[in-house]
């Protein structure tokens, strides 16, 4: 009994500690300007009103306006929200909307990749467009939009850059090869864009962020023996890694440590059978629907 009070102790004095730790590590983001692509609906809309809490002036990107009116409407009386219609597959809407960000609120202090799409099918069954469409918008746009901002940013020597990447981007599934493609791609460049930053010594912050399935919509039809996550959840995690400055991050956390390992010590025959027999992972795309138009 002794033993395990005592045990019991330094675990709540470390826990105390790591929250101590947290607290301090927090930076404030009052005040801040931030632009969520993709922030009329889904975590991109959660994600909104939890900076608005927070006293953030917030930018909205999203490819539909009637969305981007309801979310404006919705949470206006919450602090300070534009939104601009834009479709981030296109080079030059994104140019020319960055333009005007610059011009009517001003320099961005947090940017928010978070807009994407999935076509769930074989990969033979992909059209070009499918293809294109795919890494355009979760490939491509988040760095071209991340340049768009971040010449500022290096001059101010402030910023932070937080991409939404995906699971999808650490362990391979049938029906998901170009968004695993992609996403594999965003996590690469956000990563090496990271150590760019360290090792120029500027002060911009980039967050990688490597959620499971979410229950937005996005992935009607997925059946996981890993349970899907609430975006309420999602969006709040990811608000705080953003606040702790934090470098990289799966939701749930285990995902990493353990994909990761398990990558690492067994032959791929053995991976594919702890994937795909054990935790059902290569199945979860049987059923998908995607969002019902």
């Amino acid at each position: 009994m002794v033993l395990c009070d005592v045990t019991k102790l330094i675990m709540n004095s470390f826990v105390t500690w790591s929250q101590r730790q947290n607290a301090l590590n927090m930076k404030p983001l009052k005040d801040k300007i931030a632009l969520i692509t993709g922030g009329a609906s889904g975590i991109g809309k959660i994600m909104v009103r939890l900076l608005l809490e927070r006293n953030v002036h917030v930018v909205i990107w999203d490819i539909d306006q009637q969305k981007i009116n309801e979310t404006i409407a919705e949470f206006s009386n919450k602090g300070a929200i534009k939104g601009y219609i834009v479709d981030i597959s296109d080079v030059v809407q994104i140019q020319n909307t960055a333009k005007k960000v610059k011009e009517e609120i001003g320099i961005i202090d947090i940017l928010i990749n978070n807009a994407g799409t999935v076509v769930g099918k074989y990969f033979h069954e992909h059209t070009i467009d499918n293809i294109q469409k795919t890494m355009e918008i979760n490939a491509n746009a988040p760095m071209i939009i991340t340049n768009e901002f971040l010449a500022d940013m290096m001059q101010r020597n402030s910023g932070h850059i937080c991409n939404i990447a995906s699971s999808g981007g650490l362990v391979s599934n049938p029906k998901m090869a170009v968004y695993a493609a992609s996403k594999w791609s965003v996590i690469g460049w956000s990563d090496s864009f990271r150590l760019e930053m360290r090792q120029l010594k500027k002060n911009i912050h980039v967050t990688t962020v490597m959620p499971y399935y979410i229950n937005t919509g996005m992935f009607d039809g997925v059946q996981s023996k890993i349970p899907i996550l609430e975006p309420e959840k999602v969006a709040l995690t990811i608000i705080k890694a953003i606040e702790k400055n934090k470098k990289m991050i799966t939701i749930p956390g285990y995902i990493y440590r353990l994909t990761r390992t398990a990558q690492g010590l067994l032959p791929l025959k053995a991976f594919d059978w702890v994937a795909g027999s054990l935790f059902g992972i290569y199945k979860t795309m049987e059923h998908f629907t995607g969002h019902k138009k």
